[in-house]
């Protein structure tokens, strides 16, 4: 019984634990994002280029959020 409890706990644990990559991917859109729009202030005839290079870049961020996510559920039911 005690086992049993211990095992739940550490599954918990370690699936909040896992959750932290999605903060920090939240931290990097947000920087990412904030940088872009400090760009396009300093020079606007540049947006579209960087535009690309902002998706691309959030789309890498959001994956490492999503991957963090699915270790998450696969710690905490199974």
């Amino acid at each position: 019984m005690a086992i049993d409890s211990i095992v739940l706990a550490s599954h918990q644990i370690g699936a909040g634990l896992a959750t932290i990559g999605v903060a920090g991917a939240g931290v990097g859109i947000g920087n990412l994002f904030g940088s872009f729009v400090s760009a396009v202030g300093r020079n606007p005839a540049a947006r579209d280029k960087m535009f690309r290079d902002v998706l691309l870049g959030f789309a890498l961020t959001e994956a490492v959020a999503l991957y963090a996510l699915v270790i998450a559920l696969i710690i905490l039911f199974t």
